[in-house]
This record gives C-alpha cells, sequence and structure tokens, in this order.
C-alpha cells in the first residue's frame, strides 16, 4: 500500500506524534510505501523531526506550506503538493491539520486519490473566534470534507462538534484514538526521585503537574488563581509546567504578583521522549484548556497511574471518568478547580485508586499499534468500496 500523509507542520505536538507514529507502524509493522508531506516546523514548540525519530521516512519539506492563511503561498503549496502526490501514486491520502487537511484533501480530490481521509485532532472553528472568521473555517471544513471518503476524529466529542455545526454526517466519522508509546508512561515512576531531585522538589512535596503550550486558551492563568486557594489549604503543594510559549513572561509576572513563585516550577520545552519522567514526579496532573480535541497529556498522565483534574470540554470526558480516573470541572470554574486540587492533594490513597484506574481502563486503547491497525483497516475498507465503484 501506497500511503501519503499531509501536515501543516511537524512541531512538538500531540497531531504531529500520532502522524510520525502512523507513518513509521505503516512501513516497519506492514511494509508500506509512505512519505509524509509537510511544511517547515515554525515556531517555539521545536521540530519534531530533528529529533531523529523519523529515521528511514521520506518527509517531502514544502516551503510555502504554512499555518497562517497566505493566498500566494497556499496556491503554491496546493499546486506542490498535487505534484507531490502525482509523483508518487498513492493509493492512499491521509491529511492531518487545518491548512494541510483543506489544501490536502483538495489536491488528492482532484488527482482522484482512492482512498482520501483527514483527521480532526481538533477542530479549526471555536467558540472564541469572531462569528465572521468562525463561519469561514466551517465553510472550509464543510467544503474539504466532501472531497474525502471518512473523517478520523480522535474522541467521539470531535464527531459531535462537526456534525452539530453542519459540516460533515456522523456516519462519515469514526473515532480513533491517538496512539503513543505506552511503556515509558507505564515506567514513569521509576524516574520520580531522580527528577523531583533535579527540580529541587522535596519528597514529602505533592507536586501538580499541567503540560500544554504556554499560549491563549491552555488555561495556565486559572490554574496560577486556583493555586493561591491551594497554597492556603496546603503548605507542601507544588505546581509543575511543562511546556514553553509566547505566554511565558506574561505568567510569570501573574505568578509573581500573587506571591507564588516559590510554588511553580517551569521546565520549559521538553522532548516528547522525556515527558514520562516528569509524570513520574507528578502526583496528578491539571488540565485547563478552553478547547482541545482530546489532549494527550490526559490518557499519558492516567496511563503513568497519575489522576487527572481536567475541564469537561471536548474528548476530555471521555478519558477522564468524573469520580473515577479523575474529576471534571466546568470550564472556568475556578473555585471548583481548586476544591478538587484540595481534595486530591490531601488524599494520598484517593490519588492511587483514581491513578490506577485510569492506568487498568487506557493503557491498551492508546498503544500506537492499536491506532495504526484500526486506521489501516479503514483504509483498506475505503480501498475496497472504491474498487467496487462505492465513492
Amino acid at each position: 500500500m501506497r500511503v501519503a500523509h499531509v501536515i501543516t507542520r511537524m512541531i512538538v505536538g500531540g497531531a504531529q506524534e500520532n502522524t510520525l507514529f502512523n507513518c513509521l507502524d505503516l512501513q516497519r509493522i506492514y511494509g508500506d510505501d509512505v512519505i509524509l508531506i509537510t511544511g517547515p516546523s515554525l515556531g517555539p514548540e521545536g521540530d519534531l523531526l530533528q529529533q531523529g525519530r523519523a529515521e528511514g521516512l521520506k518527509v517531502i519539506l514544502l516551503p510555502d506550506l504554512v499555518r497562517a492563511i497566505d493566498p500566494v503561498r497556499d496556491w503554491k503549496s496546493l499546486r506542490a503538493i498535487r505534484q507531490t502526490l502525482r509523483d508518487f501514486q498513492p493509493d492512499v491520502v491521509h491529511t492531518h491539520s487545518a491548512k494541510g487537511g483543506i489544501l490536502g484533501r483538495q489536491a488528492a480530490h482532484d488527482l482522484g486519490v482512492p482512498a482520501i481521509l483527514h483527521t480532526v485532532h481538533g477542530a479549526p472553528f471555536h467558540p472564541y473566534q469572531s462569528p465572521p472568521v468562525r463561519w469561514f473555517y466551517k465553510a472550509c471544513e464543510k467544503r474539504a470534507a466532501r472531497q474525502c471518503h471518512r473523517l478520523i476524529s480522535v474522541a467521539d466529542a470531535m464527531t459531535e462538534l462537526l456534525t452539530d455545526a453542519g459540516v460533515v454526517a456522523a456516519e462519515k466519522c469514526t473515532t480513533v484514538y491517538s496512539g503513543m508509546n505506552v511503556d515509558p508512561f507505564l515506567w514513569a515512576d521509576t524516574h520520580r526521585l531522580a527528577v523531583r531531585q533535579r527540580l529541587g522538589i522535596r519528597d514529602d512535596e505533592v507536586v501538580v503537574g499541567k503540560i500544554a503550550r504556554l499560549f491563549h486558551l491552555k488555561g495556565h492563568a486559572d490554574l496560577i488563581q486556583a493555586a493561591a486557594s491551594v497554597v492556603k489549604a496546603h503548605a507542601n503543594v507544588k505546581f509543575l509546567l511543562i511546556g514553553d510559549g509566547i505566554l511565558r513572561d506574561e505568567l510569570t509576572q501573574q505568578i509573581r504578583q500573587a506571591g507564588l513563585e516559590d510554588r511553580f516550577c517551569f521546565t520549559g520545552l521538553v522532548p516528547p521522549e522525556d515527558i514520562p519522567e516528569y509524570l513520574g514526579a507528578m502526583d496528578l496532573l491539571v488540565h485547563t484548556s478552553y478547547r482541545e480535541g482530546l489532549a494527550r497529556a490526559l490518557p499519558q498522565a492516567l496511563i503513568a497511574g497519575k489522576p487527572v483534574i481536567s475541564y469537561a470540554i471536548d474528548g476530555a470526558p471521555e478519558v477522564v471518568i468524573d469520580g473515577e480516573t479523575g474529576f471534571l470541572v466546568s470550564a472556568g470554574d475556578i473555585d471548583r478547580l481548586a476544591d478538587r486540587i484540595v481534595e486530591l492533594v490531601g488524599d494520598k490513597k484517593m490519588r492511587a485508586d483514581l491513578g490506577g484506574q485510569g492506568r487498568a481502563r487506557f493503557t491498551d486503547a492508546f498503544r500506537h499499534e492499536t491506532m495504526t491497525s484500526r486506521l489501516r483497516e479503514i483504509y483498506q475498507q475505503i480501498l475496497a468500496d472504491s474498487a467496487g465503484g462505492d465513492r
């Protein structure tokens, strides 16, 4: 099978890791011929392909494929993607991200590729946009949805969001959880003492972690506000922020103004392979993003045996089962967020019980091999349908 993946940029992020695992699994496990078409990995997040994990994968870098809307560069990118696909002659084109998804599906549709899929890692439209911008993105996605055979949702919530917005019919969507290498997370606690010592965290301190870019709508300011209440209840709590981004200085200032400098620790940008050891240093994870398909940090924490407190948005309720693997909080409810953190910080047994249930429920479901096997079955199904004239 010849498979071409298209994604806007290969920064360090969940959608990118998902895509890389799928490409490499298709080659390694099934012997498929795979190419990855992408643009420059610009931004503070870092370049996933520069970490040596894509060895053996043919990567086609298109300099005009950028995230921002740029009519001239977008037209050039469309032509370049179309030519690359024409040369490669894929059986399957699988697209990711907003720009890569729009242009990749158009190019594949123009060429009559037998199987065209798009993974919805997170919808490009959301309530925090202006109405004209939201309408524009919905219209683009609705048109692109007609140019592919199947949409892959990383969570059932993504399908619900798309169908409610009138973008696509539910029967055209299939949920496949975003896969990862789960084994390092199962052994996360073996790094606990070493990482804590390196970060200056005492054995008796309870660590509340958050893994996310320091970016808008990620909710770091909410956590800082809640932390002011948490430290009044527990003198032994520390907050560990994994990630970097444009809001670093602003968040540092908020922490300083709240008098919490000694309670927060920033790690900066962390390579994905180092995330398990930082999870091992934590006692629970907090996720306060206002929009995200299904953040990889949630199943990663649960597989590591750590309970999660999350805003009840998008796909989070599918893994953060309230009262079973963690707690859900309405987005923006700072008081409730603080109360739940206080509760878990003060109850070691509850942390162990919730984290243990999460590990048992989600370890196998999120193996990258499970994801790739399911996706390849969908590829084969679409190809069989196409061969039979059912497009």
